[in-house]
Formats: structure tokens, C-alpha cells, sequence
């Protein structure tokens, strides 16, 4: 009977069933939304049963939600040869090798345009919407749990909608949500966000009753953020951007409350965020996609004054936190449609300080985020490019080198780019910050080989930026030797150069 209290519209019982039948819904060739935002606020139910009978009947289906899944559902959905198109974010190691090997197709692209790509037609249309609730109200709209993402649209769009009400998840988190739906072209509406903490929208995702096709109750909590303690790296990196910006502020373009923060997922990112605990900065606000560990650590500093993200992503320890004390948080915080946060509207009109992870940096400052090698995706863009492009400084971290310093993230030319040198204005490693801002093709280089590459590769970037410069160029390049860095590590396991025999080994 307490299940049953969440659902308010009472006509609407009749439609609760089991995840096993309402997977049954599911048909071969379908396209299928699902909410899910970095592992929070997810199918946890409904997936898995489909993946579980798509190992019996060989099914198939296009899947998209907002980012990657928990529960490992990316992997055994995969494992079960259940998808043949996934978009627009995953991360998960099953499904990757899936994607690399050809066994699925998988469309990366910045989270911030699905829904338009969705409304406007560019995507095929949506056959069932499956979305994670705490509760439907009367009028049928639905209360998200812990992420919205792309949720709002896939309602509005989808013929039919499965609704997964998950108990775990308590009521009182009603009220963090701000649902705005944007519309599409030539009407698309202005989103009116002025400041971070400005609600614009409503508290549910409307929905027709008549859409909801099925009703499947769970009591599970999202998977937990696999959140790692910061170490003497990404100290380091966390050290020299808040150096950065104190000079920002000492200069005069920035106050002591910055401007809002916006940091993508990971232990670089959140090594930087917890810094700001014991900084000098104070009254700071979010405007992000996930909102991890280190936001409430900073709500708990008195550092931060307001968050707004997509989904809420933390440890199990964290989670156990905030849901213990959800009136701490509840006022500070709101949930908003991926299209919302990720809009370069909002973005460039709150002047945004974005911090985003590189897989490789050139020595020009382009960036490659997604890509092993150019060839193997590792997880995707992700919103990195909505921020990147539209903040009012991109600041892109990385560590030096990786695999026991037989890689060097720091490259002549990256071997797949994700966001070019016009996006990039930061480039911090372990080793040193280079500022891009106002610097010409060969200044840029000349700061990031002197300021962020390794010791171990510093005089063979330096030896090649030579080489190009001798040839000319507005960005000077030895084409047939840029990418010679990856052929030594296929050949030799290791990007260094290998020394020159003078002698025969054996002889004298």
C-alpha cells in the first residue's frame, strides 16, 4: 500500500506490472530511451530483463539515453549482442570492446544536442521511454529520482512510456528538479537563467497518462561513483589551477567568488574541486553536469553557495550522506534537463570556468578526449565541447604521461581531435600550467612544451617543434613525422625514442 501512495493518479494501478513483462513491451528493431545520467537515476529494472530475453531471441535495439548507465547494464546489454546502436554516452569496458570491434555501432557526440537531434527528426523516433521515478502525480507527470538528463524529451516524444518507480529513492527529493522544455526550431524558446540558482520550469516531467504503458516498482539504489582520493599528481594539477585563478582574481577579472564552476567527472576533477575547501575562495556556485562527491564537501566548507548539474553522481558513502540529510541540501541544489545545462546559451551567459579531462594535448593546444591512439574509443566527448566552446575560460587537465611513463599525453599532433586549439584557453599537467589566452600558434606551443610536458620528453618535443619551425608555417608541422611518437609505441611499447646503436651488439 506505501507503493501504491506513489502513485497519485489512482486510475493508473492497473498498469503496474512485473520488469519481465513490461521488458515484453520491447519488440526486435525498436528505439528505446531510458533515463540515466553517469549511473544515477537509471532503468534498473526494466534493461536488464530485456538483456536477460535478448539472449533467448536474438533482439535487437537502438538505445539512447542521456550518458552512461550503472548496474552494468551497458555491459550485459552488450554481452547479450542486445544493442545495435548506442548513443550518445557510454562508459563501460564490456561495451567499449563492443563498439572498437565493430559488433555495435555507437554515435559520440555532445550531450547537449541529442534532444534537438531527437526533436527536430534527425534521430529516428522513439518507440518506448523507460524513466526512473520517485513518484507520478496526479496529471501524470513524473518526478525524476537522482539525474533528469535527456528525460524531459524522451516523455514527450516517445509513443509509450514504461515508468520504473524506485522506492529506494525517498519522496522528499521532490523539489530538486527545474523541468524546461525548450521547444525546437524556428521556436525554440529563450532559456531564461540568469544566475545559477534561478528555477525556470517545474518540479515533474509533464506526460499523458494515456502514454504510460506499464508501471514496475523497484528498490534499488543507483550504482556508487567509483570516487578515487586525490594523489600527488593530481594534487599537483588541483595546486597550479587554483594558483591560476587566484591570479585571475588579483588581476582583476575575477572576485573572490570566481565565477560558476563547472568540472567533469573523475579524480582530477574532483582533487580540483576539494582544493577550493581549504582555498581563500568563498560564496562559489556550480553550473554543471554532475554534481560528485567534492560539490557537497564544498557545501559542507560553507564554500559553496549553489549547485546545478543533471544528475547527482556520488560514492555509496556520500550518497548515504546526502540522502540522510537531504534538508541540508535540498534548498542548494537543482536537477535540469542535459539540453539546459549543457546550453551554450547559459554557458556563455554565466561566464562559466569549465574543467575538463584530456586523454592528449598537442603542442598547439588541441585537445583529444575521446579517442586511444585515434582509432579506439574509451568512453566519448561527453558535454566537454558544450563547456569548452562556450565558457569564459576552457581549462583542460591532464596528466603528463601514463603506463609507467611509456606514453606521453602530450604530443606534436593528437591523433584525434575533440576540441580544437580555438576552444582551449588552460592546459595543466602534473608538471606545470601553460596559459593559451592571447598566444599565437608558436607561442602556444613554446608555453605547453616548456610548462606541461614530462622531462623524459621535453628535448624530443622540443627537437620536433624545431624541425617544424625550420620548414614555416602559421603552425608549423613535420607531416611525416607528427604522428612517429604512436609508431614507436606499437613497435616498441613505448613512445620514447630509442637509442641509436653505434656498435654490433657482440662485437668489439
Amino acid at each position: 500500500m506505501e507503493n501504491l501512495a506513489r502513485i497519485k493518479n489512482k486510475t493508473l494501478t492497473d498498469k503496474i506490472i512485473p520488469a519481465k513483462e513490461a521488458a515484453g513491451l520491447i519488440q526486435n528493431g525498436m528505439v528505446v530511451a531510458a533515463s540515466g545520467f553517469t549511473k544515477s537515476g537509471d532503468s534498473k529494472a526494466v534493461l536488464l530483463a530485456f538483456g536477460e530475453r535478448a539472449q533467448i531471441d536474438h533482439s535487437q535495439i537502438t538505445l539512447i539515453t542521456g550518458a552512461s548507465l550503472g548496474q552494468d547494464t551497458d555491459a550485459k546489454l552488450a554481452a547479450a549482442n542486445a544493442i545495435s546502436l548506442r548513443l550518445p554516452f557510454q562508459a563501460d569496458a564490456t561495451m567499449r570492446r563492443h563498439i572498437n570491434s565493430a559488433q555495435l555501432l555507437y554515435i559520440d557526440e555532445n550531450l547537449g544536442e541529442t534532444a534537438m537531434h531527437l526533436k527536430t527528426g534527425v534521430f529516428p523516433a522513439i518507440d518506448i521511454a523507460i524513466i526512473e521515478a520517485v513518484c507520478i502525480h496526479e496529471d501524470g507527470s513524473i518526478v525524476p529520482t537522482t539525474s533528469v538528463g535527456n528525460s524531459a524529451v524522451f516523455v514527450a516524444l516517445a509513443k509509450k512510456v514504461i515508468i520504473e518507480i524506485n522506492t529506494a529513492v525517498p519522496e522528499e527529493i521532490e523539489g530538486i528538479h527545474d523541468i524546461f522544455l525548450s521547444g525546437s526550431y524556428p521556436e525554440k524558446a529563450i532559456i531564461p537563467i540568469t544566475s545559477v540558482g534561478q528555477r525556470i520550469g517545474t518540479g515533474s516531467i509533464p506526460c499523458d497518462p494515456e502514454k504510460i504503458a506499464g508501471i514496475v516498482f523497484t528498490h534499488k539504489k543507483d550504482s556508487p561513483a567509483d570516487i578515487q582520493p586525490a594523489d600527488n599528481t593530481t594534487s599537483k594539477i588541483a595546486g597550479y589551477i587554483l594558483d591560476f585563478l587566484k591570479n585571475e582574481v588579483a588581476a582583476g577579472r575575477l572576485t573572490q567568488s570566481l565565477l560558476p564552476i563547472q568540472a567533469g567527472i573523475g579524480k582530477v576533477a574532483n582533487a580540483v574541486l576539494q582544493g577550493f575547501a581549504n582555498s581563500d575562495f568563498e560564496h562559489l556556485t556550480m553550473y554543471s553536469e554532475v554534481l560528485q562527491d567534492s560539490a557537497f564537501d564544498l557545501f559542507d566548507a560553507g564554500k559553496l553557495d549553489f549547485a546545478s548539474g543533471s544528475s547527482i553522481t556520488v560514492s555509496e558513502a556520500c550518497y548515504q550522506r546526502v540522502f540522510d540529510n537531504l534538508e541540508r541540501y535540498k534548498d542548494k541544489i537543482l536537477l535540469r534537463p542535459q539540453d539546459i545545462t549543457n546550453s551554450a546559451e547559459v554557458i556563455s551567459r554565466l561566464g562559466t570556468i569549465a574543467i575538463n579531462t584530456a586523454l592528449e594535448c598537442d603542442i598547439y593546444g588541441n585537445i583529444n578526449s575521446s579517442h586511444i591512439a585515434g582509432t579506439h574509443i574509451m568512453n566519448g566527448i561527453g558535454g566537454s565541447a558544450d563547456f569548452a566552446q562556450n565558457s569564459y575560460i576552457s581549462i583542460f587537465v591532464t596528466e603528463s604521461t601514463c603506463k609507467g611513463g611509456t606514453i606521453s599525453r602530450i604530443v606534436p599532433m593528437v591523433s584525434h581531435v575533440d576540441h580544437s586549439e580555438h576552444d582551449v584557453d588552460i592546459v595543466v599537467t602534473e608538471q606545470g600550467l601553460a596559459d593559451l589566452r592571447g598566444l599565437a600558434p608558436r607561442q602556444k606551443a613554446e608555453a605547453i612544451i616548456k610548462n606541461c610536458v614530462h622531462p623524459d620528453y621535453r628535448e624530443m618535443l622540443a627537437g620536433y617543434y624545431a624541425e617544424a619551425c625550420e620548414r614555416g608555417g602559421q603552425t608549423p608541422h613535420v607531416l611525416e613525422k607528427a604522428f612517429d611518437w604512436y609508431k614507436n609505441l606499437r613497435t616498441t611499447g613505448t613512445m620514447q625514442r630509442q637509442p641509436v646503436l653505434t656498435e654490433i651488439p657482440g662485437t668489439n
